[in-house]
């Protein structure tokens, strides 16, 4: 199992963006310094009215696949 940590800011019109489908991906860097890429879906239980604002750890199996998220 791997991990990274991210700082998210996403506005509310950002957002709208990733909802409709128009872009489905969160592009970021993470705080080690690795330009990460991740479906905003993994995002949704964090949208507040202000968008989705943060730091997260995401973890990952070491084959790449998503197994959760959480908010710091």
């Amino acid at each position: 199992m791997q991990q990274i940590i991210v700082d998210v800011e996403i506005s509310p019109d950002e957002w709208i963006k990733l909802y409709q489908g128009i872009a489905t991906d969160v592009r970021t860097t993470a705080r080690d310094g690795r330009s990460v890429r991740f479906p905003a879906r993994i995002l949704s239980r964090f949208y507040l009215s202000d968008g989705v604002r943060g730091s997260f750890r995401i973890l990952f199996d070491d084959a790449g696949k998503f197994m959760s998220i959480e908010r710091l």
